[in-house]
């Protein structure tokens, strides 16, 4: 007897024995007789040829030994949504010995073990409490009847559908547009066919928070094309799908507040400037990407740019970028408050790691946590000083200056250490014994010693340094003053910190 070949199998995923595959040809193959499924293999190396068998190409693969032909016996096309269900559950009659041993149930949060049902009620009403459900590796390969899954299975909100046998989107949406509340969907490692021009919106994702899409061969245009159709996204992930180049979302992905591309290959650093300006996007994971440098060209040396504006969290780990230069333009991201940056060769610089930590975290002012591990106020108040130390000479001898009115480091020193002049300490300078003179702010480095104060107040006031006496006030010393009292010591000796108040007396 033939065996039976379902009449979309072109082009359809199927399982032959633990393999994975997508028929590329259905028909025959002289001089044998019979009907022949061409396959091209997901795993190369179970495969033979391209395709060609005694000089005939019957279809193409990717990997010149991608492919082989199959009997339709040897081909499992996989069952629908519903029967995978209540064969992951243990609700068939006939049970799945292979599944049997997962007897539990997830309500909510709470997981129900249980023992044979008897009555269809009973499994129906268990079937209608389920909430999260996963059907990892259950050969689903397509919705089932018309609304079979709403009428069976009314309260699911998460699903697992990842390394099944799903085709084509249309499947997913199918599967979708019968569960009312659908707020997670994992459909990753199913390679499958994505729309190509833009479709008629359905309401079946609409109320869709998460959504992952890895390793599924959806490019960057098709997910613009599906986006219209998830007006509530709030994460995305899609890690592992060849893709390269990035456009701008026009009206979609709005809600967006989590995006993973990682192991996709990006053409440049450039392509992060189209997705830049996502108003809610705050983590953004990029873990090998291939990027070498990253550019906010909107903004200068101090400033903030306008891209990412929401962004908190990035992860940049296992990229090519070996210039610190990168690591000054994270400074400009007004939210930043997290960073993964591990395995970049701007880190092999550096040999002392917890040099290089003390370097990113003088380097980016409103950074929290590094790598994991959180900065304390202590830790960012010695790296920004070892920071001030270790560039002090380099800064003078680029034209720095103790003096404000002679201070004027070259370009080529900001542009390597734009954070440097923001690093000296802001201090408001008044004169108690002369109301009329207006308090003044002065930027200075927490290195200058108290001779060196004295010497520049004389050319703001014209008073000789001699005569003056400093002291200063600070917010966490309420009402009580300090005296500078020794001329050799530097300001940070004094614990002055940022916003303190000196106070000139003579």
């Amino acid at each position: 007897m033939a065996a039976w070949v379902p009449s979309d199998a072109l082009d359809r995923r199927l399982l032959c024995g633990t393999e994975y595959g997508t028929v590329r040809y259905v028909g025959s193959v002289p001089p044998t007789a019979g009907i022949w499924l061409g396959v091209e293999w997901d795993d190369p190396q179970r495969g033979k040829h391209d395709g060609t068998y005694e000089g005939t190409q019957y279809f193409k693969c990717r990997h010149p030994k991608g492919g082989s032909f199959i009997r339709p016996n040897k081909a499992n096309f996989g069952v629908d949504f519903l029967t995978a269900v209540k064969d992951r559950y243990a609700l068939n009659d006939e049970r799945d010995v292979q599944h049997g041993t997962e007897n539990t149930l997830v309500f909510g949060k709470k997981t129900v073990e249980f023992v044979g049902m008897d009555s269809i009620a009973e499994q129906q009403s268990q079937l209608n409490q389920l909430v999260d459900i996963s059907v990892r590796e259950c050969a689903v390969s397509h919705a089932g009847q018309k609304e079979e899954i709403s009428r069976t299975c009314a309260n699911i909100r998460h699903i697992n559908l990842s390394k099944n046998l799903i085709s084509s989107w249309e499947t997913v949406t199918a599967i979708a547009s019968q569960v009312q509340n659908l707020e997670t969907l994992n459909i990753s490692e199913n390679k499958m066919k994505f729309p190509s021009t833009s479709t008629s919106v359905s309401s079946a994702f609409s109320k869709l928070r998460i959504l992952a899409l890895n390793q599924t061969e959806i490019t960057w245009a098709e997910v613009l094309l599906c986006a219209p159709g998830w007006p509530a996204l709030e994460e995305l992930y899609l890690t592992s799908n060849n893709i390269t180049v990035l456009e701008r979302p026009d009206n979609v992905l709005q809600t967006l507040k989590l995006l993973d591309l990682s192991d996709n290959q990006l053409l440049d650093g450039n392509q992060l400037h189209l997705i830049a300006h996502l108003p809610r996007l705050e983590q953004l994971i990029l873990r090998n990407t291939g990027i070498s440098s990253i550019h906010f060209p909107d903004a200068g040396f101090g400033c903030k740019t306008k891209m990412f504006p929401s962004l908190k969290r990035l992860a940049i780990n296992d990229n090519k970028i070996s210039q610190w230069s990168s690591i000054n333009e994270l400074d400009k991201l007004p939210s930043l408050r997290s960073l993964q940056c591990h395995n970049n060769p701007f880190m092999d610089t550096e040999k002392n790691p917890e040099t290089l930590r003390q370097l990113i975290i003088a380097k980016i002012s409103q950074l929290e946590v590094l790598n994991k591990s959180e900065i304390l106020p202590a830790e960012r108040k010695g790296a920004e000083l070892d920071y001030r130390k270790i560039f002090g000479n380099d800064w003078l001898a680029a034209g720095g200056n103790w003096n404000p009115e002679k201070n004027k480091p070259s370009e080529e020193f900001l542009a390597a250490h734009p954070r440097y002049p923001s690093l000296c300490l802001t201090l408001t300078i008044k004169c108690p014994e002369n109301p009329e003179q207006k308090p003044v702010e002065k930027k200075l480095p927490e290195s200058m010693t108290i001779q060196r104060v004295k010497g520049l107040l004389y050319r703001l006031l014209k008073i000789p340094g001699s005569e003056l006496k400093l002291s200063y006030e600070s917010s966490k010393l309420e009402g009580k003053e300090v005296e500078l009292d020794n001329d050799l010591k530097p300001l940070q000796f004094y614990s002055i910190e940022n916003g303190d108040c000196v106070l000139v007396r003579w």
